[in-house]
């Protein structure tokens, strides 16, 4: 069992910069590959960025290359968003998933894979 705990967001005006964190219990975390996800009112739920376990390998969605990073750090059991650049379309709640990885190298765009999922943190951007 994971469960994750988001923490960071808030009200940020255009330009800024949040950044997001999500950190993890139970020692399955540091073989878990993590994922963010965001979620603006009266739309799907949509991939932001992901890392494997071991933090080599990561994505970001085309909306937010350039501007968001993912990094984690196993020994603080902490998966980070940085945001900059912010834009009023990147509102929402933001919530990080665990997804337990067969390999170091491994991650997924596709909410459906994750198996753990924290309870969101709301990101507002104004103009």
């Amino acid at each position: 069992q994971v469960r994750l705990v988001e923490s960071g967001g808030g009200l940020e005006e255009t330009g800024g910069s949040l950044r997001l964190s999500c950190t993890g219990s139970g020692v399955i975390f540091r073989r878990s590959s993590m994922g963010w996800f965001r979620q603006a009112p009266g739309k799907e739920r949509e991939f932001v960025a992901a890392i494997s376990w071991s933090g080599g390998t990561t994505a970001c969605a085309d909306s937010v290359k350039g501007r968001f990073t993912i990094y984690r750090d196993n020994f603080k059991n902490t998966v980070y968003l940085q945001m900059s650049s912010l834009k009023v379309e990147d509102t929402g709640v933001y919530y990080c998933a665990a997804d337990i990885a067969s390999s170091d190298t491994y991650y997924s765009t596709r909410a459906s894979a994750y198996d753990y999922w924290g309870q969101g943190t709301q990101v507002t951007v104004s103009s």
